[in-house]
């Protein structure tokens, strides 16, 4: 009994103690003075608030969100840029996971940052103190584009909105115009470019960086207000889906102006580029994403192993390539993006030319279809035959063993989706293939080292891989999932320059004449096209429509996460996928001619993409719908 009343005194004097203390915060809690009153602090804070950024990198999946680690449908695959085996057609984005909360998360971050930074000042010089301010600017302008983009219209919290404290009416917000929500970034963006430093410390922002930014999201703007058919008002007037008409040229031009900062501080990467080079070219284009000292890079998003890790390079080396994970070539390009570049043989309608007199024309190596291509196209996609990490990827479909006397008639009929003949054909199911023995005596695998393979649908299903981002030199034990940390290039000058040429086409488009916009846009163009090693414009007469700088973007910008979000403030997402099968292109060995033959073809596992107009403003999630009785939902939701 003595025992335990020894125990009551002795909780009765903790507690007391404690309750007089319940004003000191606990040491375990990071306070405000000990972020603002140091540079460390402030550079902690800042790290944090960089890495929560809704940037669509290595590790992003429009299934699955942002930061998603295993990429079960690439980005690419949804654009027709390229195939994959786990996409099956069109889809809208983020129907898993959606990235509003998460947003205004760091937005509230961001706010905070704002709002007590100035509370420390006098500890710091005021262009410290500007530089920071810019710097949480930059970070709430691009978390406000990354909703803009996505649902039109969204709340515009500015300040830290405290709960239970606040009053009820100030967390039960309205959604914003689509206008007013550009106009908010634009203004952040204009904010951090005025107080923003010109230093380039890789992962933060500078002044340019915020220009560069503006000039992505102005144009965005631009095409909204140009191209969108679908509006939606809430009660008080205001149009949460759709920007007036009138304010395109307000936004290409606000674009193209803020284009123009950039040029002064960054460049095209022209490291060992050489005029007429091809092997020369190829290789500069090659080693631009790896350079870390590339004065084309405006602002990357940085990895480092082990502590922040991708798997790029597990989920998509060719199959003979392939490290312990398992994983390959889960990004293949279609026919349809290869067709887009310069050099190729080409048809009266633009589709590869395979075929003369309706027989096939036969290559001694499968690279001499393309030996004339402009050199980005090799840097971008690894062609069948060509070389990656010191080996000849082999990409077959199969071996023709019928006889060739007076030429090889196409396999199937042009537009078929039927499945190749197997008569005469030599297949491969899986990776596990029995050698085929060929008239001289030698073997051949029939689907090569890196298929396509039937059976399981796996490996180069489009009959090529993707090189650009893949490390050449990477070893295969560490071809791994968690290993790869090749940094990440969310801008560049290249985007730059598209941006510019862009808004300059819509704005002479729109009859604006107060400078020659036409000719700037073909200026832009070819700076992009010379780097490319693709054929020059010959002057701005050959932009005869805004389909040339669209093309540019997509060879440009291809597999770099962009060309989703340029169809859909294009609104041509619904046109371009209308039922669409992307087409891929085959490979055969002619077992009696010694030589190869290519089969254009609709891709064989019929996949169809279907884009529904909905999707080009996303669905609120239904749990924000409900907390707050003023948020309206998107059309057709």
């Amino acid at each position: 009994m003595k025992k335990n009343i020894y125990i009551i005194i002795c909780f009765l004097v903790c507690w007391t103690t404690a309750c007089k203390k319940l004003d000191v915060p606990p040491i375990n809690i990071i306070q405000d003075k000990d972020v603002f009153t140091s540079t460390g602090g402030i550079q902690a804070y800042m790290a944090r608030i960089y890495s929560e950024l809704p940037i669509e990198d290595f590790r992003y999946s429009p299934q699955r969100g942002l930061n998603f680690f295993w990429i079960i449908s690439p980005f690419p695959a949804v654009t027709g840029e390229a195939l994959s085996r786990d996409q099956n057609g069109a889809m809208q984005e983020n129907v898993g996971e959606s990235p509003w909360s998460d947003c205004y998360k760091l937005i509230r971050d961001a706010n905070y940052f704002i709002e007590n930074m100035p509370k420390y000042a006098s500890t710091y010089t005021p262009a410290q103190v500007n530089s920071w301010l810019g710097e949480a600017r930059f970070i709430r302008a691009l978390t406000y584009f990354a909703l803009v983009k996505r649902y039109g219209g969204v709340p515009i919290v500015d300040k830290v909105l405290e709960y239970p404290t606040a009053n009820i009416d100030d967390l039960n917000m309205a959604r914003a115009s689509e206008e007013a929500v550009y106009d908010f970034v634009a203004a952040d963006l204009d904010f951090a470019y005025a107080n923003l430093s010109e230093s380039n410390q890789a992962g933060r922002a500078n002044r340019y960086a915020a220009a560069a930014f503006k000039s992505r999201a102005m144009l965005y703007a631009g095409a909204i207000a140009k191209y969108n058919t679908t509006t939606l008002s809430d009660g008080a007037g205001n149009r949460v889906c759709g920007i007036p008409s009138g304010k395109a040229v307000t936004y290409f031009k606000a674009a193209y102006d803020a284009a123009l900062l950039v040029a002064p501080k960054y460049s095209l990467y022209k490291k060992v580029w050489a005029a007429g080079d091809k092997e020369a070219q190829f290789q500069n284009y090659v080693n631009m994403f790896y350079d870390e000292s590339s004065n084309e890079n405006i602002f990357v998003k940085q990895y480092h192993y082990p502590e922040s890790v991708h798997g790029y390079d597990a989920y998509n080396v060719p199959r003979q390539l392939m490290g312990g994970n398992g994983y390959s070539s889960a990004v293949n390009p279609t026919l349809n993006y290869v067709e887009l570049f310069d050099g190729l043989p080409k048809n009266a309608d633009g589709t590869l030319r395979t075929t003369t007199s309706g027989k096939y024309e036969l290559y001694t190596n499968t690279m001499d279809l393309f030996a004339n291509a402009e050199p980005r196209l090799r840097a971008t996609v690894i062609l069948p035959g060509d070389k990656f990490k010191g080996q000849n990827i082999e990409i077959r479909r199969g071996i023709y063993t019928g006889s060739s006397a007076g030429g090889i008639n196409p396999l199937l009929a042009p537009g078929s989706t039927s499945n190749y003949p197997t008569a005469n054909i030599v297949q491969s199911s899986n990776a596990n293939q029995s050698p085929y023995m060929l008239p001289d005596g030698t073997t051949m695998n029939p689907a090569g080292l890196s298929g396509v393979f039937t059976g399981d649908g796996t490996c180069a299903i489009s009959g090529f891989s993707i090189r650009k981002y893949l490390v050449p030199d990477k070893p295969t034990s560490e071809v791994l999932e968690n290993r790869s940390d090749q940094t990440w290039i969310e801008m560049r000058y290249a985007e730059v320059l598209l941006n510019r040429a862009e808004a300059a086409y819509e704005l002479n488009a729109l009859g604006q004449n107060d400078k020659d916009y036409l000719q700037d846009a073909y200026q832009d163009i070819n700076q992009v096209r010379e780097r490319a090693g693709a054929t020059l414009l010959a002057g701005p007469g050959d932009l005869s429509n805004v389909s040339v700088v669209r093309k540019e973007r997509r060879k440009e910008l291809g597999f770099e996460n962009k060309i989703w979000w340029d169809m859909r403030r294009w609104r041509t997402a619904d046109i371009e996928q209308n039922s669409t099968i992307y087409r891929v292109l085959m490979p055969f060995y002619s077992a009696n001619d010694k030589k190869y033959f290519f089969d254009a073809r609709t891709d064989e596992r019929n996949v169809r993409y279907t884009f529904d107009v909905r999707w080009y403003y996303e669905e609120i999630p239904n749990g924000e719908i409900q907390k707050s009785q003023k948020l309206i939902q998107n059309p057709g939701y």
